[in-house]
């Protein structure tokens, strides 16, 4: 009998000020609206869920104690960063320019070693852009055309040399 099973991450609770605004600004994102739930004493939950995706995010009143604004980092992978960059913009949605990352595996959210525009060979996880919600919840577009997987050869052009490494252990530390 084997021990494993399944987890699957589902929701993602963002915290924001006004749940009316978000709900708005989620909905301009072309996000499926899958709950409005209004109880007692102003407790409220909305959820909504990307396109293509397994994970919703979950905002309302008294569902986190976490300040308006805070959650960082949140990633939609996107097979084309360019044409989903570009949809948002036509959706009205404000969106920095490409980036990429020069020296790991990830970006750094000090912006070391981030570059301007995409990644020079378009290597899966490496390029990024990034918009946030009226609050300042942050998220960031990163392009993924290839999965990752224990089995990649060194050298494999779909991935960064940081990347390769990193799956190999090769890397000092």
């Amino acid at each position: 009998m084997s021990n494993t099973f399944d987890m699957k991450f589902e929701i993602a609770v963002i915290p924001v000020s006004d749940v009316d605004r978000a709900k708005r600004f989620y909905s301009s994102l072309g996000w499926r609206l899958d709950l409005d739930f209004k109880g007692q004493h102003g407790y409220r939950v909305v959820q909504f869920t990307p396109p293509g995706s397994a994970c919703s995010v979950m905002f309302g009143n008294n569902i986190t104690l976490a300040a308006p604004g805070s959650a960082q980092g949140l990633h939609l992978i996107v097979s084309d960063l360019e044409a989903a960059r570009n949809a948002l913009l036509e959706r009205g949605i404000p969106i920095g320019e490409p980036f990429h990352d020069t020296c790991g595996v990830f970006h750094h959210a000090d912006r070391t070693c981030v570059v301007d525009g995409f990644n020079p060979q378009r290597r899966s996880y490496a390029s990024y852009a990034s918009f946030s919600d009226p609050d300042g919840n942050g998220w960031l577009l990163q392009e993924v055309t290839a999965r990752l997987a224990a089995d990649l050869e060194p050298g494999d052009p779909r991935f960064t040399r940081e990347v390769i490494e990193a799956i190999h252990h090769t890397s000092a530390d």
